[in-house]
Formats: C-alpha cells, sequence, structure tokens
C-alpha cells in the first residue's frame, strides 16, 4: 500500500460518509502501521484493534508489512506511514544520517529471534565458535534486527562473518524454506515459523534462545516521526494509551489474547498456535506496560554497535521518548 492508495482510501471512506448520513461516522484519525513481518510479536498491536483501545482516541489503525531490511523505516522518515514496529536501532540509523525518529511505547521487551538447527544437525554442546565456524546460515535482511543480533553473537564467538561462515540474507517469511531445501544449516526465525517449521520435521527446537540468552531488550518498540509529537500530540497519546492498554490486557487475559491472535493467524494450526503463545508467555516475550527503560536500548545499543552497523554511540534520549507513557502510565 503506498502512501496515493492509502489517501484515496480515505478520501473515498469520507466522501461515501457524506453521501449516506446513516453510516456509523469514519475515525477522525487513520493511521498505517509499517511492521516488517507479520508475527505474534505484534499481538499486542492487534489486540489494540480488536479491542477498540485506538478507536477510544478516534484512531482507526491499519497494518501493512513491508519485508525489506529498512523499508518499514523509510515509509515513515518519507510521510507514507504514521509509524513502524521495529528495533530502536532504527532511529539511531536515521539519526546517525540526520533524520529524527522516537520509539514512544515498548511492544516486544526480549529479542524475539531463535536460533534453530536442520534436523539431526544441532550442536552437541555450547561450544558455538566451533560450531558455527563453516556453517551457513539463512537470517533476514542486513540492517533486520534478527541479522544483527546474528553479527553481534558471531562477533562475541571470535568468528569473522566473511570468512568463517556464510550468510544468506533474506526476508524473515524465507528463512525456513532456506533449511528445508539445505540451502542453510541453520534458521534464525521467530514465532510462528519456528512452530511450524517444528511440526513440517525441517528442523528442532531452537539451539539458542535469544530472549533468555540476552534478557530484556528493546527489540521491537513503536516509532514515529519527531515532528509527529510536536504536530500531533493528542493523536500519539492515543496510540500510546491503546498500547499500553493492550500490553496489560495481554498479560491479563492470556486465552481472549490467543482468540484475537487466531483471527490474525487463520491459516495456523491450533496447535501450533498454542504451543507459540505458550514460548511467548513463558520468554516474557511482550512489554507489560510499553515501558522502554535506558537499560533495554543499552542491550539493543550493544548489539548495532557491537555488530559493526551502527558506528556512533547514540543516547537513548535521542532516540526515545516515554513522556506520554509516564503521564499515562497511573490512568491505566
Amino acid at each position: 500500500m503506498n502512501r496515493r492508495t492509502f489517501l484515496g482510501t480515505t478520501a473515498a471512506a469520507g466522501a461515501a460518509l457524506i453521501a449516506s448520513p446513516s453510516i456509523a461516522r469514519a475515525a477522525k484519525h487513520e493511521l498505517l502501521v509499517a511492521e516488517p513481518v507479520h508475527s505474534t510479536g505484534y499481538l499486542p498491536m492487534y489486540i489494540g484493534m480488536a479491542k477498540g483501545y485506538f478507536a477510544e482516541a478516534d484512531i482507526d489503525v491499519k497494518v501493512v508489512t513491508i519485508e525489506t531490511g529498512g523499508g518499514h523505516t523509510s515509509a515513515v522518515l518519507s510521510g507514507q506511514a504514521f509509524a513502524f514496529i521495529g528495533g530502536p536501532e532504527h532511529n539511531a540509523f536515521a539519526k546517525a544520517k540526520g533524520a529524527e525518529l522516537r520509539a514512544v511505547v515498548g511492544c516486544v521487551d526480549r529479542g524475539n529471534v531463535y536460533i534453530c538447527a536442520a534436523t539431526g544437525q544441532g550442536p552437541k554442546d555450547r561450544d558455538f565458535a566451533t560450531y558455527f565456524k563453516g556453517k551457513t546460515i539463512a537470517v533476514s535482511a542486513f540492517g533486520a534486527t534478527p541479522n544483527s543480533i546474528m553479527r553481534y553473537l558471531l562477533g562475541k564467538w571470535k568468528l569473522d562473518v566473511k570468512k568463517d561462515v556464510t550468510l544468506y540474507e533474506m526476508p524473515t517469511s524465507a528463512v525456513p524454506a532456506a533449511v528445508r531445501s539445505g540451502t542453510a544449516t541453520i534458521g534464525v526465525s521467530t514465532e510462528p515459523l519456528i512452530k511450524q517449521g517444528i511440526t513440517q520435521g525441517f528442523w528442532t527446537e531452537p539451539f539458542f534462545n535469544v530472549p533468555k540468552e540476552l534478557g530484556p531488550y528493546a527489540y521491537s518498540t513503536i516509532n514515529i516521526r519527531k515532528d509527529s509529537i510536536t504536530k500531533e500530540p493528542e493523536v500519539v497519546k492515543g496510540f500510546v494509551r491503546g498500547m499500553m492498554k493492550a500490553s496489560k490486557f495481554l498479560y491479563a487475559n492470556p486465552a481472549e489474547a490467543a482468540e484475537i491472535a487466531k483471527k490474525q493467524f487463520p491459516t495456523m494450526a491450533l496447535d501450533d498456535l498454542k504451543a507459540t503463545m505458550d514460548r511467548s508467555f513463558a520468554d516474557e516475550m511482550w512489554s507489560k506496560d510499553g515501558s522502554i527503560s535506558r537499560a533495554v536500548w543499552d542491550t539493543g545499543k550493544a548489539v548495532v554497535m557491537g555488530a559493526g552497523i551502527l558506528k556512533v554511540d547514540v543516547g537513548y534520549d535521542e532516540i526515545v521518548d516515554m513522556s506520554f507513557a509516564d503521564s499515562l502510565r497511573a490512568t491505566i
């Protein structure tokens, strides 16, 4: 969906409303949010849409999936989308180039990445430096957070990303196919793709659990242009409130949250969906209140700087704005 199509659709909806006053009033603010992949990790946003939490602020949220490394960021920078969901390091990348983006509310509070091996080809111990050397690894595109994490880990294990391993960089949704076909031995993936691969038998349970290994991590936040904060503060506040309410609902009502997830992933087997939700709850994947602490950015920054992707030290206050979340926390 490009901006012309989105705005054209909005205009058409407005014209229909004028022509037919009996039709329910359209939301005053229609916001497009770009996501890098359609994932259960973003369930708080889907819950906010399903439960009407955004509508309470007269906001109608639409989601578009853009599976390129920086495509979701570009959609916001160009004005085609209101926000993107992804790692706040993208804000740091933009800052280094002179653009101003801000993370205003958290969503995924752990590194939502798991490393799986083709069936029968996993490591026998935790000597990962030895295991990974010479291996082929399917991972998301350069600049995407799973790619950054993989590069960071390889660096920790003293492996040269150009000499010691072969990275096949691709859209996240293509990673399972690369392992299934034998193109790669290792896949860096997330749910629901992990459980689907286990069910199909081409890889096994993850042998490296990033959420547990790296701990609290600003993996996915809602990121907007800084000028949206000054020009549309009430819209931003309404959106942040919706996300915070959805995050609390998710942990308080796991069964209903699973029903909402089922509608987002209608072709996913129910057993797979249950396993996906169970894994995410066990790993405390989602933010519980929308907070983005300084500590979680410290971890995210260490990853992208350690991977050599972010070349300059960008501070927390340069890419995160918690003023809306802080003002709302006591009311939700």
